[in-house]
């Protein structure tokens, strides 16, 4: 890739994460701490997608920090990634909450903020233009692949995602860390299989565009 086409896709990112630092479509716009656009190389071949900031996402606005992030980045490491080499997002920007008390919790985002944000997922695709997209949890899944998706049964399995990216899910680490004993082991065993098959895919030669030819006859 050249400096300016990597020059061009920073001043993209920076352009978008200044307006979703402005976005107020949703209510959690209001709420939220900080925007979290998202993070990384904006020419990695992977692009993490998760479902949305927490807390600790939403005091530092950067994606997957944490405990939830710590385990995600020995997921990369095991696949010889660090994140760095990757582009770390989520399906909404903003911390989705519910106020409990005085406190704020986390909750799942709902379908109308999912839609509001999808143009900025899209364009953060458009941008990063990866070969592979790797779906972290249900909720992220489905945001590509419709309701119907079922994470236990379908992860680990190849699906054609936006603009023809290869994109697997599989489990997020946060439910990973909700895990105990064998069931742990389990679930350790399925993530670490999903990952080599994005290690192996991501192995695989890029494919070859074939250049413009001028012909003199």
């Amino acid at each position: 890739m050249s400096l300016a086409d990597r020059s061009l896709r920073e001043r993209r990112v920076a352009n978008a994460a200044a307006a979703v630092a402005r976005c107020r479509k949703c209510a959690i716009g209001e709420t939220r701490r900080n925007a979290v656009y998202g993070e990384g190389d904006p020419s990695a071949a992977l692009m993490v997608v998760g479902e949305g900031p927490g807390e600790t996402e939403d005091r530092t606005g950067r994606p997957f920090v944490g405990r939830a992030g710590e385990l995600l980045e020995k997921m990369l490491a095991a696949i010889d990634l660090v994140r760095e080499d990757v582009f770390i997002c989520n399906t909404v920007k903003c911390r989705p909450t519910l106020v409990d008390g005085d406190k704020l919790r986390n909750r799942a985002p709902e379908l109308v903020e999912m839609a509001n944000c999808r143009p900025y997922l899209d364009e953060q695709i458009d941008i990063v233009r990866p070969r592979v997209i790797l779906a972290l949890g249900a909720p992220a899944a489905k945001s590509f692949l419709g309701p119907k998706f079922a994470i236990t049964r379908q992860r680990g399995q190849w699906f054609e995602g936006p603009q023809e990216i290869a994109l697997l899910a599989t489990f997020h680490p946060a439910y990973i860390l909700r895990m105990t004993g064998g069931e742990l082991n389990a679930v350790k065993r399925l993530v670490f299989e999903d990952l080599k098959a994005v290690k192996a895919r991501l192995d695989e030669p890029p494919p070859v565009v074939a250049s413009e030819q001028t012909s003199f006859f």
